[in-house]
């Protein structure tokens, strides 16, 4: 089936083929990314409005909205330009006022003749004591009451869109979804009490209370499953793709691992043998591997790293280690070679540096296998860097690499195994969604010999005292980090700019003794900046947040972030990871200025209170969103309509656990539940999937 079935076609027309909607309408719809029926229904009602039958507005505290039978009296247009037209009417009980402003007195007549009944329904408020309802939301014939729902639906809106469109439309929409097969495994649908799927979109479409709005309501946990259920299927597809490709076996004899782990001089983790030996056994089956090895900062995944690609020589092969920027290629160099050579394995580096006959001699030896493991930048995906037998690649940083640059790197060698990795601990529900196609591997365990980081809040007020301690570290031969949030100064921001700190420390502590890095330098100057702060040269490193992923300076003890409260959760413990890699006492001073709001305090709590990096990220993940925490643009992070991924981790880990279980029985979904998820696919737009079963 590799066109979309035709059961779904109307819910793919255009959406002027809905009643009330027009091309205007249509327009702005599409400014909330509504461009079909089936957005439309994945739209659900935000809020409701109670408008059950009452006998008067007694029964309701104003201001409220209430719906009464009423019995119409006089009718007063406005005495002048600019007045209510005024219409008194009688309920049960009580009189009270219509009140319409700019209406035609022709149409108030025909729409509320005096002396005749009628249902209207709309806010109360009280106006000077005396009750008055201001353009009812509803005018109706007595007999016509049942028409109006006694809760109705609330639509999230756009300017040009009234909530009386959205109803009509939807109830349009409603009547055209077909009745389709279930896709969800039925042992599960009965466990859980689940609706099908028609009738959960349609009670989540007419919720009867309050409680049927919430994510908990049964029909929306239904929907919210479907649209997770789709997703993790579209990974899971992915990722038999990925497997189904050959692989090859790069099974090694461990004699280059024990040499390196001999001369460590600390013992690695139980997290970190673990992710050893998950790696290893990938490696070792035919299969291509695709796994992420997520660490925080400091959990020592450069080790793993180097494991893994001994793995690759062991077996005859090379390896090669991707980083996002010269620097950290370099320091990864400096982290590996001595390892390396310990292990008797040859480990070069290629960067956009290297020129002329060096990059010639270097190109030479690859080819010829003699550079047994290559650390570099993405220099290494030009056209002549060819490898004698290419096993492994590990990419750090996760985010710098696109899937295209993976696959490229994958065609370097003959079914390359990819091992990536990031130093940012990502909430459980966030890795199922982004990297949900591959194993993951953790390191949540800390190697001996890191010194805990002391974190304190410190007002903009005691910047001077802040300033005095630092001349003091400098002198006593420490090294701190001071990061702004800006680089220049701005009009519209009152947060100091990383040039004007740079020029203040500098003459508050001295010539030669602060350094500057941020986004704007040319990259020359601003490896030559870090450089001198690596060397020792300079002792105080003013910089934006560039320095983040990276730099690792044993020296350096002491991380000021001023106006810490500006920063997310995630990067503030980042920056602090920078400090804390040597033997000496470290410090994270967080400079922020007063009031600060309640989730600028609870953030600034949280991470004085944990080291954490997983806690922080969940924490990070249920205080910002999502979208937001990844940064949707660039995230790749699906937009879920109904699904709500902060809350609903669980449902989500079932998703995904069926999905695997139903690829696993079903390969190729052609097994009646495997047809209906493959409407699901379609339904949900998840055509890349679709395609992968055909190619499948």
């Amino acid at each position: 089936m590799s066109q979309r079935p035709e059961s779904l076609f109307p819910l793919f027309a255009a959406l002027p083929t809905l009643a009330g909607i027009g091309p205007k309408s249509a327009k702005a719809l599409e400014q909330i990314g509504v461009r079909t029926p089936r957005d439309l229904l994945m739209t659900l009602p935000a809020s409701g409005v109670d408008r059950h039958r009452r006998a008067s507005i007694e029964e309701v505290v104003p201001p409220a909205v209430a719906t009464v039978e009423v019995m119409i009296g006089q009718h007063h247009p406005p005495s002048t330009k600019g007045r209510p037209y005024r219409i008194a009417v009688r309920d049960e009980a009580v009189d009270f006022t219509l009140i319409y402003f700019h209406a035609r007195g022709d149409y108030l007549q025909k729409l509320l003749p005096t002396g005749q009944r009628r249902i209207v329904s709309g806010k109360v408020e009280l106006f000077d004591g005396i009750a008055q309802m201001t353009h009812p939301d509803h005018v109706v014939l007595p007999d016509a009451g049942d028409d109006l729902p006694a809760f109705e639906p609330v639509y999230p809106l756009t300017a040009g869109v009234t909530q009386k469109l959205m109803f009509k439309a939807t109830r349009d929409a409603l009547s055209k979804a077909p009745e389709l097969a279930e896709w969800i495994d039925p042992p599960l649908k009965q466990r859980e009490g689940w609706p099908d799927w028609h009738s959960a979109l349609t009670a989540a479409h007419a919720p009867q209370a309050t409680t049927d709005l919430s994510h908990m309501a049964v029909s929306r946990v239904r929907l919210a499953y479907d649209e997770l259920f789709a997703h993790q299927l579209t990974l899971a597809l992915a990722r038999a793709q990925v497997r189904q490709k050959p692989g090859r076996v790069s099974a090694g004899d461990g004699r280059l691992r024990k040499r390196v782990l001999a001369a460590l001089p600390y013992r690695p983790t139980g997290a970190q043998t673990r992710a050893i030996a998950e790696i290893a056994a990938d490696l070792g089956t035919p299969q291509r591997m695709n796994r992420l090895l997520q660490g925080d900062v400091g959990a020592g995944k450069t080790l793993v790293a180097l494991m893994a690609l001994l793995v690759a020589v062991e077996a005859g092969g090379q390896g090669v280690m991707m980083a996002p920027t010269e620097i950290l290629a370099r320091q990864h160099l400096q982290g590996l070679r001595p390892l390396a050579e310990k292990a008797g394995v040859v480990l070069e580096i290629l960067t956009g540096r290297d020129k002329g006959r060096e990059r010639q001699a270097k190109l030479a030896a690859l080819a010829a296998g003699d550079i047994q493991i290559l650390v570099g930048t993405h220099a290494v995906f030009q056209p002549d860097v060819q490898f004698h037998d290419l096993r492994l690649a590990v990419v750090d940083e996760q985010h710098r690499f696109g899937v295209t640059q993976r696959m490229e790197l994958g065609s370097k060698g003959q079914a390359v195994d990819v091992l990536v990795m990031t130093a940012t601990p990502i909430p459980r529900s966030l890795s199922l969604t982004q990297f949900g196609e591959m194993d993951l591997s953790v390191l949540d365990e800390k190697p001996p010999g890191r010194t805990p980081v002391t974190t304190a809040l410190v007002s903009t007020e005691r910047l001077d005292q802040v300033v005095d301690r630092l001349r003091t570290a400098v002198a006593e031969g420490r090294q701190a980090y001071w990061v702004c949030p800006l680089v220049e100064e701005s009009e519209v921001s009152d947060m100091t700019a990383a040039e004007e700190r740079f020029k203040r420390l500098r003459s508050a502590l001295g010539e030669g003794v602060v350094g500057l890095v941020h986004g704007q330098m040319p990259p020359a100057d601003k490896d030559a900046a870090m450089a001198r702060f690596a060397a020792g040269e300079t002792k105080v490193l003013v910089a934006t947040t560039v320095i983040e992923v990276g730099v690792d300076v044993p020296n350096a003890s002491i991380m000021v972030i001023e106006r810490a409260e500006s920063f997310g959760l995630a990067q503030l413990h980042q920056l602090r990871g920078r400090v804390g890699r040597g033997a000496a006492a470290s410090t994270c001073l967080l400079l922020y200025q007063g009031p600060l709001s309640k989730t600028g305090e609870r953030r600034l709590a949280i991470l004085r209170e944990t080291e954490d990096g997983f806690v922080i990220a969940e924490e990070d993940l249920a205080m910002r969103g999502a979208g937001d925490m990844i940064g949707t643009a660039q995230s790749g992070l699906p937009r879920f309509r109904i699904a709500d991924l902060e809350r609903q981790t669980a449902l989500l880990e079932l998703a995904r656990s069926d999905a695997r279980k139903l690829l696993h029985d079903d390969p190729t979904l052609d097994t009646p539940r495997g047809k209906a998820a493959r409407v699901l696919l379609w339904l949900m737009e998840q055509d890349r999937a679709i395609r992968l079963i055909s190619v499948g």
